[in-house]
């Protein structure tokens, strides 16, 4: 299965950004993990600190790909227009956050893609990616 991940503003800075609460690993490192621990799946990596870049990356791959793992960052508290595009698409869409949304700002706690996606995982840190990748697995 083809499996989409797409992370949204600021998550290229990871293991450089807030270390106590995203951690102290950079993604490019977690992916490897990824990539050894699912060989049988094909997994791609995208990140955008640009809104329109992030839909156009959902568009290409939303209507081929066997799922999208989301992380958009703070646009999930504020993008309607993210939402739009993952509720256009056909394929699974998983929402993911590195930190727990809910433990943190009250303004966190409100996702405008959740409602679109087909689960949210968050607080397990980077393994809230390898979970979404297991999801996605599951639905297929």
């Amino acid at each position: 299965m083809k499996i989409i991940i797409i992370n949204g503003p600021n998550l290229n800075l990871l293991g450089k950004r807030e270390t106590a609460i995203y951690g102290s690993a950079p993604f490019e490192g977690y992916l490897d993990k990824l990539k050894s621990i699912f060989p049988e799946h094909e997994l791609h990596y995208f990140q955008s600190n640009v809104e329109g870049e992030l839909i156009n990356l959902i568009h290409e791959h939303g209507f081929s790909a066997g799922g999208i793992i989301l992380n958009a960052g703070g646009y999930t508290h504020t993008s309607v227009a993210l939402a739009d595009a993952v509720g256009a698409i056909q394929v699974p869409v998983i929402e993911v956050h590195i930190s727990n949304i809910f433990s943190r700002e009250s303004y966190r706690h409100i996702s405008y893609i959740g409602t679109k996606c087909k689960g949210s995982i968050s607080g397990f840190g980077l393994d809230s990616y390898r979970l979404a990748i297991e999801g996605l697995i599951l639905e297929h």
